[in-house]
């Protein structure tokens, strides 16, 4: 099963699209024997400011890479403890699914449309992250899942 990151920004050469980087190629290598990956980090820029321009074009983009598991990362989500997170990306990939598409929106979060129509919402806890932190800590969490399924001694309970 693919896994994309669909982020709102490009953060270009920041230390922390360096660091999101590095955890999708960790989760990549480690998933590959598990069915898993690759996992990929899609930047996607609206040329109009606001929630709707931007959810125009993350749908766009939901559209081009074809059918998939959309989950969506807001602050009213569900907070899944890392084994959890696991075993749910397992069953999916289990369940037949292809692909695992997981948004990050801008500033000021999503549009209603998009929160609509994604299967499940995922918070990273009651805390508010600035985006580029979530895109790193969302791309350390799937590649913990991949560890996890794959039984390394990555996560510690």
């Amino acid at each position: 099963m693919k896994i994309t990151l669909l982020t709102v920004h490009r953060l270009g050469t920041s230390p922390e699209a360096s660091l999101a980087r590095d955890y999708a190629a960790r989760a990549t290598a480690t998933g590959r024997a598990l069915g898993l990956g690759p996992v990929e980090i899609i930047e996607v820029e609206s040329r109009k400011p606001g929630k709707a321009a931007e959810a125009e074009v993350l749908m766009a983009q939901i559209t081009a890479l074809g059918p998939a598991w959309l989950a969506v990362c807001d602050e009213h989500g569900t907070a899944r403890k890392s084994r959890d997170l696991a075993s749910h990306i397992g069953r999916l990939r289990d369940d037949g699914h292809r692909r695992m598409i997981l948004i990050i929106g801008g500033a000021d979060g999503l549009d209603a449309s998009l929160l609509a129509s994604a299967k499940e919402t995922i918070a990273f806890g009651i805390q508010t992250w600035p985006h580029a932190l979530a895109r790193v800590m969302l791309a350390e969490q799937i590649y913990r899942a991949t560890t996890i399924l794959a039984g390394s001694p990555y996560h510690r309970d």
